[in-house]
């Protein structure tokens, strides 16, 4: 994979105001269902913050509480101290959500869309597959595309924007091992250039790798939040202890 260009290598030193991300009180309900309680969390920049838990801990609902698609039903959300959500965040989901065009034209909607206009759109959309491997496919439609394959067309969208935070929802849970392992290329590829990412998974051993942060739910509240090296080796919490026994790595 290509490196990027000298937009995406000046993340790291531009002027981010998005950042920490901080959770204070944050609780969310869905009819009658408390979905998380009392929710304290701080995302600082640059880090690899992975949220764990068992199914329906409230995992995508935190990720869509700190990127701001989710307002909570109490508590706060702040992005670098300020209530607005700032528009230098990307998200991309388990399923990617492609538009009927080609994979060249999915990116380039994205950057008209945020003001990205003549030859740098196009120098964008080229070095955006490049980096995913998927210059050849340019013109092929998006929704013809495999399925890893699609997550990479998802991810080199999302990173040709240069997102100051990337948030990524279980984005290898439907992928086989090979096109699980060239996404995680990916998403390290986009840290190592400056943004901070936000990703809940189910793999336990993925989080491992990749993680140097770990927020660990339980039925919606944070059990604990700590370095993911202390967290799989030491858990501080009784119910981490018994969620990693539970699980393999």
């Amino acid at each position: 994979m290509s490196r990027g260009s000298g937009r995406e290598r000046a993340l790291g030193d531009a002027e981010c105001g998005g950042l920490p991300i901080a959770a204070s009180g944050v609780g969310v309900v869905r009819g009658d269902t408390q979905v998380l309680t009392a929710v304290d969390v701080s995302i600082e920049r640059g880090e690899r913050t992975f949220i764990l838990g068992a199914n329906g801990a409230g995992k995508s609902t935190l990720l869509r509480v700190l990127h701001g698609l989710v307002a909570p039903t109490r508590g706060s959300i702040t992005w670098g101290g300020s209530n607005l959500r700032p528009p230098r965040q990307a998200m991309v989901f388990q399923r990617p959500v492609l538009l009927r065009r080609s994979a060249a034209a999915n990116i380039r909607h994205a950057l008209k869309l945020a003001g990205v206009r003549g030859a740098d759109r196009e120098r964008c959309i080229d070095n955006a597959l490049a980096r995913v491997g998927l210059a050849s496919l340019a013109n092929r439609g998006a929704r013809v595309l495999s399925g890893g394959e699609q997550q990479r067309l998802a991810l080199a969208r999302a990173w040709a924007l240069a997102p100051e935070v990337l948030f990524l929802d279980e984005p290898t849970a439907s992928l086989d091992p090979p096109s699980a392992r060239a996404v995680e290329a990916i998403v390290n590829d986009i840290h190592a250039l400056g943004t901070t990412i936000v990703m809940t998974t189910h793999h336990l051993a993925q989080a491992k790798r990749l993680a140097n942060s770990v927020v660990l739910l339980q039925a919606g509240r944070v059990a604990e939040h700590t370095a993911a090296a202390e967290f799989f080796t030491e858990p501080r919490s009784a119910y981490g202890r018994t969620f990693l026994e539970g699980e393999r790595l």
